[in-house]
C-alpha cells in the first residue's frame, strides 16, 4: 500500500496471481495485509483451488450442504480419518474383521488366533475382554455384530469336526435378539436349495415348549450358485434425510435391478395365452430328450439346470406384495444364476409377521405346492462381487464388483469369465430400486475369480471406506468422497488389509485390520489437532479467588 492506504496493486491482479498458487501459499499470503486476506478468502478463487486440488470432474456440483467452497476444502483436508494415531498389536494372527457398538464406546475384533476381543474406544484404546474358542474346537473367528443396545455380541467363526471336516458356527455372548442363519442342501452336481432361518440368539429352558427357530425362506440356486453374504436393511430409516445422493448424478448407468413380482409391460396388446402347466413342460421337454429331437445336444450341466428349472416352475411362491413400511426389512445377499462366481444381489422383503419364531415351524404356512421362495428383486452386476455395504440410514447399498468383458457369456458354469483388474464401486437406492451412481473406478485388483475373498465395506454420512481387494499387491485401506466420487486417503498396513470400520458417533475415527495382526486407530487432523493442544492454565485471578474462598 502507498503512503495513503491505498493498495498498489487491484484486487483483480492479486486474484489473478492467487491463482498460480497452491492452497497452502494463498492461506499464507492472506497474512500479509487485509486486502490480500480479503482475496483469499474469495469464493471464486477457492472454487478453482477445489477443483484442481482433488481434481473433481467439473460437472460435479458442490456439496449440496456445503455453504462456502472455501469450507467445502476445508472439510475434505481437515475432517477425513486420515492420521495414525495408535497401533493395537494384541492379536497374534490376521485380523479378520472388526465392528463397532452402536453406542461408539466399544468395538470388537476376530482374528485367526480363534480370539474375540472387545476393546474399550476412548482417546487411548485397551483391551477389555478377550474370548478364546479354541476349547470349544474353532479353528478362528471370523465376524461379530453387536445387538441394538449393545447389551451383546454375536460372533461368528469355523468349526473343526471329526474327520478334518469343518463348518460354520454362531456363538452369542450374552445377548438377547434374533439372528438369521442358513443351510446348504444339494439337490445335483450342480443344483442345490438356500434354506434361511430366523433364530432366537438367547434360548433358555422354555425352549422346549416355545419356538426358538423359524425356516424364513427356501431359495432355489442354479448352475453352482449359493448363498453367501446376508445382510438386513431397515425401511423404516429410509426418510432420514441423505442428500449426498439424493440430487442425482447426470449420466447415471441404466438400472441393473430387475423386479421379478412386477406384471409385464404389454399389458394393452390383449389377455395373454394361458400358460403351459410345468408338469406338461417337463414332461415335453424330456419327451424330445428320448427321442432324440432336442437340437443341439444339452451338456449334461445344462440338462441338469433346466430340469431343475422346470421342475421349480409352479412349485415357487411368488413374493408377498406390501409397500416398504416402518416394520419391514429387505433381505440382502450376494448370489447367482450363471456361475459359482457371485454376480448378482438377491433382495426379499421380510414383512413384520415374519420377523418372529412365533407361529408355524419349518415354513409350515407354505402351500402344499410352493416347496421354493422367489425373490422380490435381482440386481445383476455382469462381474464379481467382491463386497457390500450400507449407508448409515440403510437406504443406499454400496457394491464393490470386478466386471466381466462386454458381451461376455457364462458356457460353462464352472467356468466363469475372467474378472476385469479394475474395481468398480455401484450405488443402489433400495427405496426406488435404481442404480444412483456412476460406476467408480478406484485402485487395481489382480487375483482370478479363484481367490477373489469378500471384504466389508463402510460407510458413513460423508465418505465410503474399503480395505485392500487385490490380496499381496495391495496394503493400503482406502477413503471415497460420496458425493465427488474421489479417493481421499489411503492408509498403509504391512500387509494385506481385512476390515475397515467407522464410529458410529464419529466419521472422522476409522479403525483397520490387517493381515499383519494389528489394528490401527485414524483420525481426522482437526480432531489430533485438537486432542494434542495443550489445556489452558487457570487465570491468575481465578487462582487467586479461588484461594480466597478458602
Amino acid at each position: 500500500m502507498d503512503e495513503g492506504g491505498t493498495p498498489l496493486l487491484p484486487d483483480s491482479l492479486v486474484y489473478q496471481i492467487f491463482l498460480s498458487l497452491g492452497p497452502a501459499d494463498v492461506l499464507s499470503a492472506g497474512l500479509v495485509c487485509r486486502q490480500w486476506q480479503a482475496v483469499s478468502r474469495d469464493e471464486f478463487l477457492w472454487r478453482e483451488q477445489f477443483y484442481r486440488y482433488y481434481q473433481v470432474a467439473r460437472d460435479v456440483p458442490r456439496h449440496p450442504a456445503a455453504t462456502s467452497w472455501y469450507e467445502e476444502f476445508q472439510r475434505l483436508y481437515d475432517t477425513v480419518p486420515c492420521v495414525e494415531v495408535q497401533t493395537l498389536k494384541e492379536h497374534t494372527d490376521q485380523v479378520l474383521h472388526l465392528s463397532f457398538s452402536h453406542s461408539g464406546y466399544q468395538f470388537a475384533s476376530c482374528s485367526k488366533d480363534c480370539t474375540v476381543k472387545i476393546w474399550n474406544n476412548d482417546l487411548t484404546i485397551s483391551l477389555l475382554h478377550s474370548a478364546d474358542m479354541r476349547p470349544y474346537n474353532w479353528s478362528y473367528t471370523q465376524f461379530s455384530q453387536f445387538n441394538q443396545d449393545d447389551s451383546l455380541l454375536l460372533a461368528s467363526g469355523v468349526f473343526l469336526g471329526p474327520h478334518n471336516s469343518s463348518s460354520g458356527e454362531i456363538v452369542v455372548i450374552s445377548l438377547e435378539t434374533s439372528l438369521i442363519s442358513g443351510n446348504l442342501h444339494r439337490i445335483g452336481d450342480i443344483t442345490s436349495c438356500s434354506v434361511l432361518w430366523l433364530n432366537n440368539a438367547f434360548q433358555d429352558v422354555e425352549s422346549e415348549n416355545v419356538n426358538v427357530v423359524k425356516r424364513l425362506f427356501k431359495i432355489q440356486n442354479l448352475n453352482a450358485s449359493t448363498i453367501r453374504t446376508v445382510m438386513v436393511a431397515d425401511c423404516g430409516r429410509f426418510d432420514s434425510p441423505d442428500l449426498l445422493l439424493d440430487a442425482g448424478t447426470p449420466g447415471a448407468s441404466p438400472s441393473r435391478v430387475f423386479d421379478l413380482g412386477s406384471e409385464g409391460e404389454d399389458e394393452a396388446a390383449g389377455p395373454a395365452p394361458a400358460p403351459e402347466h410345468p408338469k406338461e413342460r417337463l414332461r415335453r421337454f424330456l419327451d424330445g430328450l428320448l427321442d432324440a429331437r432336442a437340437q443341439p445336444q444339452l451338456a449334461e450341466c445344462a440338462l441338469e439346470t433346466k430340469v431343475a428349472e422346470l421342475l421349480a416352475q409352479g412349485r415357487t411362491k411368488p413374493p408377498e406384495r406390501s409397500a416398504a413400511g416402518a416394520g419391514n426389512k429387505l433381505l440382502i445377499f450376494t448370489t447367482g444364476c450363471l456361475t459359482y462366481s457371485p454376480h448378482q444381489i438377491g433382495i426379499k422383503q421380510i414383512l413384520p409377521h415374519q420377523m418372529t419364531t412365533a407361529g408355524p415351524v419349518l415354513g409350515e404356512g407354505r402351500g402344499s405346492d410352493a416347496f421354493f421362495d422367489a425373490l422380490d428383486h435381482v440386481i445383476d452386476v455382469h462381474g464379481h462381487i467382491i463386497g457390500m455395504g450400507l449407508s448409515p440410514d440403510n437406504r443406499y447399498l454400496y457394491v464393490n464388483s470386478r466386471a466381466w468383458p462386454s458381451g461376455s457369456v457364462v458356457a460353462d458354469p464352472m467356468q466363469p469369465p475372467p474378472i476385469a483388474e479394475e474395481i468398480d464401486l455401484l450405488v443402489f437406492d433400495l427405496k426406488t430400486m435404481r442404480e444412483v451412481k456412476r460406476a467408480l473406478r478406484a485402485h487395481r485388483a489382480y487375483t482370478p475369480n479363484d481367490e477373489c475373498f469378500f471384504i466389508f465395506l463402510d460407510v458413513s454420512r460423508d465418505f465410503v471406506a474399503r480395505p485392500s481387494c487385490s490380496g499381496a499387491e495391495d496394503r493400503h485401506g482406502y477413503i471415497w468422497d460420496r458425493h465427488y466420487n474421489i479417493c481421499l486417503a489411503k492408509l498403509r498396513h504391512q500387509d494385506v488389509v481385512n476390515s475397515v470400520v467407522f464410529s458410529p458417533q464419529e466419521q472422522e475415527l476409522l479403525l483397520t485390520a490387517s493381515d499383519d495382526a494389528t489394528i490401527k486407530a485414524w483420525r481426522s487432523p482437526r480432531t489430533v489437532r485438537i486432542h494434542q493442544a495443550p489445556r489452558p492454565r487457570p487465570r491468575p485471578f481465578f487462582s487467586w479467588f479461588a484461594s480466597q474462598r478458602r
